[in-house]
């Protein structure tokens, strides 16, 4: 996953009950923390019914403060308000860099704005049936259904398995997405730092992920795909496509012969 390091960002978790499972806690919160600290987790939702039974039993390991938010009507949610009126008065204190929502819900989509027009950075994590507006206010979103297969006690098999070579390439928008990222940030020699081209990638798909097709790595998903080139020499990975690339360019082949160890 492209995310861009900030170890010492301090964050505030608001996690709808509603819309979130308590199965994937552990891998949502280490998930979390690539991003920074979470000074403050909350979780809004009526804890006086027996739906969120679930989330009771992580509350207290995870240090994760639980806001009671009655159902004044029947079939309206109020957990979202509350949650839009904390999001508001942590945004106004200027004491966090960034905010993690997770939700599946649409409603929070003009709270994903508000913060990033405020210069706050905002993940979302929530489910694939997230509706599009939600996902595209954020600067990054991590679809939660990925946290399945990291979960030991967990029932559902794995989710996402590993696409072959020819599904990816048959994939236009994945392909487009690398190709344009590649194009922006690459010099006069076709080669672009694969964590560069990786940050483009989010800035037009906030969702992408080399997770969500079978590869823990953006480099292993780029040498799947087949019609790049990578080059892992020296400190840095460098990323060319294979289209464009100066036939004159060498690659050493120490770098093909990593390649094909990753």
């Amino acid at each position: 996953m492209t995310t861009v390091p900030n170890g010492n960002a301090h964050l505030a978790v608001l996690i709808d009950a509603d819309n979130a499972d308590a199965s994937i806690i552990e891998p949502l919160l280490a998930e979390i923390s690539k991003f920074g600290v979470a000074s403050v987790k909350r979780i809004y939702g009526d804890w006086t019914t027996p739906q969120l039974s679930s989330w009771k039993k992580v509350l207290l390991t995870h240090s994760i403060q639980p806001i009671q938010q009655f159902a004044y009507t029947a079939r309206k949610n109020s957990t979202d308000s509350a949650m839009i009126i904390d999001a508001m008065d942590l945004l106004h204190t200027g004491t966090f860099d960034g905010f993690c929502i997770v939700s599946s819900d649409s409603d929070f989509t003009r709270l994903a704005s508000r913060l990033r027009e405020s210069g706050k950075r905002v993940v979302g994590f929530g489910e694939e049936k997230t509706p599009e507006p939600f996902v595209q206010a954020c600067d990054q979103f991590v679809y939660t259904e990925i946290f399945r297969t990291q979960t030991v006690d967990s029932d559902e098999s794995p989710s996402t398995t590993r696409k072959s070579e020819l599904e990816l390439r048959q994939d236009a928008r994945l392909v487009n997405l690398f190709r344009s990222a590649i194009d922006a940030a690459s010099g006069e020699s076709g080669w672009a730092g694969l964590s560069a081209v990786g940050n483009l990638i989010v800035k037009q798909a906030p969702d992408f992920d080399p997770r969500r097709y079978g590869y823990s790595k953006l480099s292993d998903l780029a040498e799947a795909i087949g019609l790049f080139v990578l080059d892992r020499d020296g400190g840095s990975v460098r990323i060319a496509d294979s289209r464009t690339l100066p036939k004159k360019t060498p690659v050493k082949r120490s770098a093909r012969k990593t390649a094909a160890r990753s």
